[in-house]
Protein backbone atom coordinates (compact mmCIF):
# COMPACT_ATOMS: atom_id res chain seq x y z
CA UNK A 1 0.00 0.00 0.00
CA UNK A 2 1.28 3.46 -0.86
CA UNK A 3 1.95 5.66 2.10
CA UNK A 4 1.02 9.18 1.31
CA UNK A 5 3.24 12.15 1.78
CA UNK A 6 1.75 14.53 4.57
CA UNK A 7 0.54 17.37 3.19
CA UNK A 8 -1.54 20.67 4.60
CA UNK A 9 -5.50 20.51 3.22
CA UNK A 10 -6.70 23.44 1.31
CA UNK A 11 -10.10 23.20 0.00
CA UNK A 12 -11.31 24.47 -3.68
CA UNK A 13 -14.87 24.64 -3.96
CA UNK A 14 -16.40 21.73 -2.16
CA UNK A 15 -12.87 19.38 -3.37
CA UNK A 16 -10.35 18.80 -0.01
CA UNK A 17 -6.66 18.60 -1.72
CA UNK A 18 -3.94 17.30 0.51
CA UNK A 19 -4.16 16.32 3.91
CA UNK A 20 -5.23 12.73 2.61
CA UNK A 21 -8.03 12.85 0.93
CA UNK A 22 -8.26 11.29 -2.30
CA UNK A 23 -6.10 12.29 -5.71
CA UNK A 24 -8.24 14.76 -7.59
CA UNK A 25 -8.21 14.75 -12.00
CA UNK A 26 -8.15 17.74 -13.05
CA UNK A 27 -8.10 19.26 -16.64
CA UNK A 28 -8.71 22.41 -18.82
CA UNK A 29 -10.93 23.57 -21.62
CA UNK A 30 -9.63 24.15 -24.65
CA UNK A 31 -12.63 26.59 -25.66
CA UNK A 32 -12.74 30.48 -25.67
CA UNK A 33 -13.71 31.48 -22.16
CA UNK A 34 -15.47 34.13 -23.43
CA UNK A 35 -18.00 31.95 -25.29
CA UNK A 36 -19.84 30.62 -22.10
CA UNK A 37 -22.25 28.09 -24.09
CA UNK A 38 -19.13 26.25 -25.74
CA UNK A 39 -17.39 26.46 -22.17
CA UNK A 40 -19.83 25.24 -20.39
CA UNK A 41 -20.70 22.15 -22.56
CA UNK A 42 -16.91 21.17 -22.25
CA UNK A 43 -17.04 21.75 -18.35
CA UNK A 44 -20.09 19.82 -18.21
CA UNK A 45 -18.50 16.86 -20.63
CA UNK A 46 -15.46 16.37 -18.62
CA UNK A 47 -17.51 16.56 -15.20
CA UNK A 48 -19.69 13.64 -16.63
CA UNK A 49 -15.99 11.49 -17.32
CA UNK A 50 -14.99 12.03 -14.24
CA UNK A 51 -12.94 15.52 -13.70
CA UNK A 52 -13.36 17.44 -10.42
CA UNK A 53 -11.83 20.56 -11.15
CA UNK A 54 -11.51 22.55 -14.32
CA UNK A 55 -9.00 24.91 -14.83
CA UNK A 56 -10.05 28.13 -17.58
CA UNK A 57 -7.91 30.44 -19.28
CA UNK A 58 -8.09 33.98 -18.29
CA UNK A 59 -6.41 35.89 -21.61
CA UNK A 60 -8.31 39.46 -21.07
CA UNK A 61 -11.58 41.00 -19.26
CA UNK A 62 -13.66 39.45 -21.21
CA UNK A 63 -12.85 36.59 -20.37
CA UNK A 64 -12.59 37.30 -16.40
CA UNK A 65 -15.77 38.47 -16.90
CA UNK A 66 -17.53 35.49 -18.18
CA UNK A 67 -16.33 33.82 -14.93
CA UNK A 68 -19.56 35.12 -13.41
CA UNK A 69 -21.63 33.47 -16.03
CA UNK A 70 -19.90 29.98 -16.17
CA UNK A 71 -19.58 29.38 -12.21
CA UNK A 72 -23.65 29.79 -11.96
CA UNK A 73 -24.28 26.24 -13.54
CA UNK A 74 -20.93 24.69 -13.57
CA UNK A 75 -20.75 21.43 -12.05
CA UNK A 76 -17.52 21.55 -10.73
CA UNK A 77 -15.26 23.97 -9.02
CA UNK A 78 -13.24 26.24 -11.44
CA UNK A 79 -9.46 27.16 -11.99
CA UNK A 80 -8.36 30.65 -13.52
CA UNK A 81 -5.25 30.19 -14.94
CA UNK A 82 -3.64 34.19 -15.16
CA UNK A 83 -0.22 35.17 -16.14
CA UNK A 84 0.99 39.03 -15.53
CA UNK A 85 -2.20 40.87 -15.19
CA UNK A 86 -3.36 41.05 -10.87
CA UNK A 87 -6.44 42.97 -12.63
CA UNK A 88 -7.77 39.77 -14.17
CA UNK A 89 -6.99 38.14 -10.51
CA UNK A 90 -9.10 40.21 -8.85
CA UNK A 91 -11.99 40.06 -11.27
CA UNK A 92 -12.25 35.88 -11.28
CA UNK A 93 -12.03 36.80 -7.53
CA UNK A 94 -15.07 38.78 -7.76
CA UNK A 95 -16.79 37.38 -10.30
CA UNK A 96 -16.68 33.85 -7.94
CA UNK A 97 -13.80 31.89 -9.12
CA UNK A 98 -13.01 28.93 -6.72
CA UNK A 99 -8.89 29.14 -7.33
CA UNK A 100 -6.06 31.26 -9.42
CA UNK A 101 -3.29 29.55 -10.89
CA UNK A 102 -1.20 32.70 -10.85
CA UNK A 103 2.55 33.54 -10.21
CA UNK A 104 2.77 36.10 -7.34
CA UNK A 105 6.00 37.34 -8.36
CA UNK A 106 4.90 37.72 -12.24
CA UNK A 107 1.77 40.36 -11.24
CA UNK A 108 4.03 43.38 -10.72
CA UNK A 109 4.69 45.45 -7.89
CA UNK A 110 3.93 44.35 -3.78
CA UNK A 111 1.08 46.55 -4.07
CA UNK A 112 -0.50 44.57 -6.75
CA UNK A 113 0.43 40.98 -4.97
CA UNK A 114 -1.12 42.72 -1.66
CA UNK A 115 -4.43 43.23 -3.40
CA UNK A 116 -4.66 39.88 -5.04
CA UNK A 117 -3.77 37.84 -1.92
CA UNK A 118 -6.44 39.76 0.64
CA UNK A 119 -8.81 39.49 -1.34
CA UNK A 120 -8.40 35.53 -2.33
CA UNK A 121 -7.79 35.15 1.35
CA UNK A 122 -11.51 36.98 2.22
CA UNK A 123 -12.89 34.63 -0.40
CA UNK A 124 -11.19 31.44 0.55
CA UNK A 125 -9.66 31.26 -2.71
CA UNK A 126 -6.18 28.91 -2.87
CA UNK A 127 -3.89 30.00 -5.46
CA UNK A 128 -1.58 27.48 -7.08
CA UNK A 129 2.27 28.38 -8.01
CA UNK A 130 3.09 27.03 -11.17
CA UNK A 131 6.09 26.72 -12.41
CA UNK A 132 7.18 25.18 -15.73
CA UNK A 133 10.66 24.31 -16.51
CA UNK A 134 10.55 26.18 -19.78
CA UNK A 135 9.75 30.10 -18.68
CA UNK A 136 11.92 30.66 -15.93
CA UNK A 137 13.05 33.77 -13.94
CA UNK A 138 16.56 35.07 -16.82
CA UNK A 139 18.17 35.13 -13.10
CA UNK A 140 17.61 31.20 -12.40
CA UNK A 141 18.02 30.27 -16.13
CA UNK A 142 21.94 31.40 -15.95
CA UNK A 143 22.29 29.37 -12.82
CA UNK A 144 25.12 26.40 -13.67
CA UNK A 145 23.07 23.93 -11.70
CA UNK A 146 20.48 21.34 -12.60
CA UNK A 147 17.27 22.74 -14.42
CA UNK A 148 15.09 20.79 -11.21
CA UNK A 149 16.69 23.40 -8.81
CA UNK A 150 16.08 26.21 -10.57
CA UNK A 151 12.68 25.24 -10.98
CA UNK A 152 12.08 24.56 -6.98
CA UNK A 153 13.98 27.81 -6.12
CA UNK A 154 11.86 29.93 -8.54
CA UNK A 155 9.03 27.93 -6.23
CA UNK A 156 10.13 28.55 -2.90
CA UNK A 157 10.45 32.55 -4.05
CA UNK A 158 6.84 32.49 -5.12
CA UNK A 159 6.02 30.68 -2.07
CA UNK A 160 8.11 33.38 0.12
CA UNK A 161 5.93 36.05 -1.74
CA UNK A 162 2.31 34.86 -0.56
CA UNK A 163 4.04 33.83 3.21
CA UNK A 164 4.93 37.43 3.34
CA UNK A 165 1.26 38.51 2.42
CA UNK A 166 0.38 36.07 5.47
CA UNK A 167 -1.08 33.88 2.17
CA UNK A 168 -1.03 29.67 3.04
CA UNK A 169 -3.60 28.58 0.63
CA UNK A 170 -1.54 27.48 -1.60
CA UNK A 171 -1.07 24.58 -4.02
CA UNK A 172 2.57 24.40 -6.29
CA UNK A 173 3.31 22.54 -9.34
CA UNK A 174 6.48 22.22 -11.28
CA UNK A 175 6.17 20.89 -14.80
CA UNK A 176 9.09 19.87 -17.35
CA UNK A 177 8.38 18.80 -21.11
CA UNK A 178 11.51 15.97 -19.93
CA UNK A 179 10.18 13.66 -17.52
CA UNK A 180 12.99 13.12 -15.15
CA UNK A 181 13.29 16.78 -14.62
CA UNK A 182 9.66 16.76 -13.51
CA UNK A 183 10.33 13.66 -11.13
CA UNK A 184 13.03 15.72 -9.59
CA UNK A 185 11.87 18.76 -9.07
CA UNK A 186 8.71 17.15 -7.78
CA UNK A 187 10.62 15.06 -4.90
CA UNK A 188 13.15 18.15 -4.15
CA UNK A 189 9.98 20.53 -3.40
CA UNK A 190 8.13 17.69 -1.46
CA UNK A 191 11.37 17.40 1.11
CA UNK A 192 11.30 21.29 1.82
CA UNK A 193 7.48 22.45 1.83
CA UNK A 194 4.19 20.63 3.11
CA UNK A 195 2.06 22.49 0.75
CA UNK A 196 -0.27 20.09 -1.67
CA UNK A 197 1.00 19.28 -5.25
CA UNK A 198 -0.17 19.45 -8.48
CA UNK A 199 1.25 17.03 -10.94
CA UNK A 200 1.91 16.96 -14.74
CA UNK A 201 4.48 16.57 -17.32
CA UNK A 202 3.56 19.51 -19.01
CA UNK A 203 3.60 19.45 -23.31
CA UNK A 204 3.84 15.80 -23.10
CA UNK A 205 2.40 15.39 -27.05
CA UNK A 206 -0.06 13.89 -28.65
CA UNK A 207 -2.40 10.93 -27.18
CA UNK A 208 -0.28 7.85 -27.14
CA UNK A 209 3.34 9.59 -26.34
CA UNK A 210 1.47 11.42 -24.10
CA UNK A 211 -0.05 8.90 -22.18
CA UNK A 212 3.37 7.27 -22.19
CA UNK A 213 5.11 10.11 -20.18
CA UNK A 214 2.86 11.02 -18.21
CA UNK A 215 1.92 8.03 -16.89
CA UNK A 216 5.78 6.92 -15.82
CA UNK A 217 6.23 10.84 -14.62
CA UNK A 218 3.25 10.77 -12.41
CA UNK A 219 3.20 7.05 -11.80
CA UNK A 220 6.50 7.39 -10.71
CA UNK A 221 5.41 10.24 -8.23
CA UNK A 222 2.25 8.82 -6.63
CA UNK A 223 4.66 5.15 -5.92
CA UNK A 224 6.13 7.12 -3.89
CA UNK A 225 3.59 8.85 -2.44
CA UNK A 226 3.62 12.38 -3.68
CA UNK A 227 0.88 14.10 -5.71
CA UNK A 228 -2.45 15.43 -5.03
CA UNK A 229 -3.89 16.46 -7.92
CA UNK A 230 -3.23 15.29 -11.26
CA UNK A 231 -3.77 16.89 -14.71
CA UNK A 232 -2.39 14.56 -17.66
CA UNK A 233 -1.48 16.96 -20.45
CA UNK A 234 -2.71 15.84 -23.84
CA UNK A 235 -2.85 17.09 -27.41
CA UNK A 236 -6.12 16.19 -27.71
CA UNK A 237 -9.69 16.08 -26.75
CA UNK A 238 -9.70 17.10 -22.55
CA UNK A 239 -12.06 14.43 -21.62
CA UNK A 240 -9.03 11.86 -22.66
CA UNK A 241 -6.57 13.64 -20.06
CA UNK A 242 -9.22 12.61 -17.64
CA UNK A 243 -9.58 9.26 -18.71
CA UNK A 244 -6.07 8.32 -18.78
CA UNK A 245 -5.68 10.23 -15.07
CA UNK A 246 -8.33 7.47 -13.38
CA UNK A 247 -6.29 4.57 -15.61
CA UNK A 248 -3.19 5.95 -13.90
CA UNK A 249 -4.50 6.22 -10.36
CA UNK A 250 -6.59 2.67 -10.97
CA UNK A 251 -3.08 0.82 -12.10
CA UNK A 252 -2.04 1.81 -8.69
CA UNK A 253 -4.74 1.67 -6.35
CA UNK A 254 -5.23 4.81 -5.57
CA UNK A 255 -9.02 5.80 -6.78
CA UNK A 256 -11.58 3.69 -8.52
CA UNK A 257 -13.90 4.83 -10.78
CA UNK A 258 -15.69 2.82 -13.88
CA UNK A 259 -14.44 -0.54 -14.88
CA UNK A 260 -10.67 -1.69 -14.27
CA UNK A 261 -10.52 -3.66 -17.64
CA UNK A 262 -7.43 -6.66 -18.08
CA UNK A 263 -6.87 -7.96 -21.15
CA UNK A 264 -3.91 -10.37 -22.33
CA UNK A 265 -2.17 -10.89 -25.33
CA UNK A 266 -2.47 -12.09 -28.35
CA UNK A 267 -0.45 -15.80 -28.94
CA UNK A 268 -0.23 -18.98 -30.78
CA UNK A 269 -3.39 -20.38 -28.14
CA UNK A 270 -5.84 -17.84 -29.28
CA UNK A 271 -8.20 -19.18 -31.60
CA UNK A 272 -11.15 -16.29 -31.11
CA UNK A 273 -11.15 -12.81 -32.57
CA UNK A 274 -9.61 -11.16 -29.15
CA UNK A 275 -8.42 -7.99 -30.51
CA UNK A 276 -12.41 -6.84 -31.47
CA UNK A 277 -13.61 -8.82 -28.68
CA UNK A 278 -11.68 -6.86 -26.07
CA UNK A 279 -12.12 -3.40 -27.91
CA UNK A 280 -15.28 -4.34 -28.07
CA UNK A 281 -16.36 -5.29 -24.55
CA UNK A 282 -14.32 -1.90 -23.13
CA UNK A 283 -16.53 0.54 -25.66
CA UNK A 284 -19.49 -0.64 -24.54
CA UNK A 285 -18.51 -0.63 -20.84
CA UNK A 286 -17.00 2.75 -21.07
CA UNK A 287 -20.72 4.69 -19.47
CA UNK A 288 -20.19 1.62 -16.51
CA UNK A 289 -19.46 3.67 -13.18
CA UNK A 290 -19.49 0.37 -10.91
CA UNK A 291 -15.81 -0.17 -9.92
CA UNK A 292 -15.74 -3.79 -11.42
CA UNK A 293 -12.58 -5.89 -12.49
CA UNK A 294 -13.33 -7.31 -16.12
CA UNK A 295 -11.39 -9.62 -18.41
CA UNK A 296 -11.05 -10.85 -21.64
CA UNK A 297 -8.87 -13.33 -22.16
CA UNK A 298 -7.70 -15.36 -25.11
CA UNK A 299 -7.93 -19.30 -24.31
CA UNK A 300 -8.67 -20.91 -21.20
CA UNK A 301 -5.60 -21.38 -19.91
CA UNK A 302 -5.39 -17.18 -19.68
CA UNK A 303 -9.01 -17.51 -18.63
CA UNK A 304 -10.46 -18.75 -15.26
CA UNK A 305 -7.33 -19.64 -14.22
CA UNK A 306 -5.05 -16.55 -14.57
CA UNK A 307 -8.14 -14.00 -14.04
CA UNK A 308 -10.24 -15.95 -11.37
CA UNK A 309 -9.77 -12.73 -9.42
CA UNK A 310 -12.36 -11.08 -12.18
CA UNK A 311 -15.54 -9.84 -11.12
CA UNK A 312 -16.51 -11.10 -14.82
CA UNK A 313 -14.32 -12.56 -17.11
CA UNK A 314 -14.36 -14.01 -21.29
CA UNK A 315 -12.30 -17.21 -21.86
CA UNK A 316 -11.61 -17.69 -25.96
CA UNK A 317 -12.23 -21.06 -27.16
CA UNK A 318 -12.19 -22.60 -30.94
CA UNK A 319 -14.86 -19.84 -32.68
CA UNK A 320 -16.64 -19.62 -29.12
CA UNK A 321 -16.37 -18.67 -25.76
CA UNK A 322 -16.96 -19.21 -22.22
CA UNK A 323 -18.29 -16.56 -19.93
CA UNK A 324 -16.99 -17.20 -16.07
CA UNK A 325 -17.73 -15.32 -13.09
CA UNK A 326 -15.27 -15.12 -10.14
CA UNK A 327 -13.13 -18.30 -11.72
CA UNK A 328 -16.13 -20.13 -12.37
CA UNK A 329 -17.86 -20.99 -16.11
CA UNK A 330 -21.35 -19.80 -16.17
CA UNK A 331 -21.92 -20.10 -20.14
CA UNK A 332 -20.03 -21.31 -22.88
CA UNK A 333 -21.50 -19.54 -26.66
CA UNK A 334 -20.59 -18.86 -30.15
CA UNK A 335 -18.46 -15.83 -30.75
CA UNK A 336 -21.02 -13.85 -32.36
CA UNK A 337 -23.47 -13.95 -29.31
CA UNK A 338 -20.57 -13.73 -26.97
CA UNK A 339 -20.38 -9.83 -26.23
CA UNK A 340 -24.06 -9.45 -26.25
CA UNK A 341 -24.91 -11.56 -23.78
CA UNK A 342 -21.42 -10.54 -21.31
CA UNK A 343 -22.58 -6.98 -21.43
CA UNK A 344 -26.07 -8.30 -20.58
CA UNK A 345 -25.26 -10.06 -17.48
CA UNK A 346 -22.79 -7.43 -16.13
CA UNK A 347 -25.25 -4.50 -16.52
CA UNK A 348 -28.35 -7.13 -15.04
CA UNK A 349 -26.62 -7.67 -12.10
CA UNK A 350 -25.46 -4.35 -11.29
CA UNK A 351 -28.01 -2.31 -11.58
Amino acid sequence: MIQRRKSKQIQIGNIKIGGGAPISVQSMTNTDTRDVKSTLKQINNLAENGCELVRLAILNSDAADAVREIKKTSPVPLIADIHFDYRLAIKCIENGIDALRINPGNIGSDEHTKKVTALAKINNVPIRIGINGGSLEKELEQLNIPLHEKMVMSAMRHIQILEDNDFDKIKISLKSSDVMTTIEAYRLIASKVEYPLHLGVTEAGTYTGGIVKSAVGLGTLLAEGIGDTIRVSLTDNPVEEVKAGYMILKSLNLRQRGINFISCPTCGRTQINLINLAKEVEERLKDFDKPLTIAVMGCAVNGPGEAKHADYGIAGGIKEGYIFKKGEIIKRLPEDKLVDEFINIIRTENV
